[in-house]
């Protein structure tokens, strides 16, 4: 069956009931409905993806002394400041 919206990809998950039941649970409590499941899952994707990500990134960059990494925060911000200037610029109507 197809989703009704082409961005969405439809999963089937199993979870232990006890995660199910404290999941409908905590939902409720707030007002939410059953759809909110999908909303909530998304949400903690997000979550745990961006923890592992700074994680793997501390890790990484261990053995820089904070003004190193000053410093390539710096660079990496105006790198991206320039690329998305020459972005805009090739295509002002993206604005």
């Amino acid at each position: 069956m197809p989703t009704p919206n082409a961005n969405l990809t439809r999963w089937t998950v199993s979870v232990p009931k006890e995660t199910d039941t404290a999941l409908r649970c905590f939902l409720a409590e707030r007002g939410m409905k059953k759809g909110d499941i999908s909303k909530f899952i998304v949400d903690a994707v997000k979550w745990r993806v961006f923890e592992q990500t700074v994680a793997e990134m501390r890790e990484k960059f261990a053995d820089l002394s904070p003004e190193e990494l000053q410093k390539l925060a710096n660079e990496a911000s105006e790198f991206a400041r320039i690329e998305m200037r020459e972005a805009l610029l090739r295509n002002p109507e993206k604005c």
